[in-house]
């Protein structure tokens, strides 16, 4: 049943979008690099891989610099334009094809590359294998400023591993152990209040069987119950 609300939703999605769609082609074949979409290579479900698709916003080599494919607060790879398409997460949206293609899901974990997904424990990988990525979710949810946390090159290969990745790890999981159709609309409606207002607390408001943060996180993550 929801693989047929993610092909009526993502496909009414792409003709409901064209219109943006066609000036960030353009904007993008004309100024940057010239390139229009980005392919990498992610982790599907059952760990198979697929190229996932992303407008453009990043300098070409990008992934083989600095941070990898980690991206930090101000890194200098992102492209002028590319820092609005991030910033309104409007360069994730060419994933709305890999849902129709059925690489991914609406809503399910964050796709990930092999690296990244071997942060996780052999628990974590063994659940979230289970299920298809997600365009959004719990995890992307709360991480939505992600790139925030890590205003600093030399610390945030570090923090990521040990702080950010196991606790997203366990948002992960608990979406895949409670991913029920009531579940996958709770979250795209949760996506679209957040795009509306992004500093919005609603996430744990709806979802509030969701693990809470480890204390380095709670500030930053706006997690209400235990905010000082």
């Amino acid at each position: 049943m929801q693989r047929f609300y993610d092909i009526i939703f993502s496909g009414l999605a792409l003709i409901c979008l064209l219109p943006i769609f066609i000036p960030i082609v353009l904007i993008l074949k004309f100024t940057g690099e010239g390139e229009i979409f980005y392919l990498q290579e992610r982790i599907g479900k059952d760990l198979k891989p697929f190229n996932v698709i992303k407008f453009v916003t990043m300098r070409k080599g990008s992934a083989l610099i600095g941070t990898g494919t980690l991206t930090i607060k101000n890194d200098p790879r992102v492209l002028p334009f590319g820092k609005l398409l991030r910033k309104t997460k409007i360069n994730e949206l060419p994933q709305l094809i890999n849902i129709l293609l059925g690489d991914m899901s609406i809503v399910g974990p964050r796709p990930l590359t092999e690296s990244s997904l071997n942060l996780y424990n052999v628990e974590v990988i063994n659940q979230i294998k289970k299920i298809r990525p997600g365009l959004s979710g719990v995890g992307s949810i709360v991480f939505r400023g992600e790139e925030d946390l890590l205003p600093e090159e030399r610390k945030s290969l570090d923090f990521y591993t040990h702080t950010i990745a196991p606790y997203k790890g366990s948002l992960e999981t608990w979406y895949v152990k409670n991913a029920t159709l009531k579940n996958y609309f709770k979250i795209i409606i949760i996506t679209l209040v957040i795009i509306v207002l992004p500093k919005s607390s609603i996430i744990w408001i709806y979802l509030d069987d969701i693990p809470s943060p480890p204390d380095d996180l709670i500030l930053p993550l706006n997690y209400p119950n235990k905010k000082k």
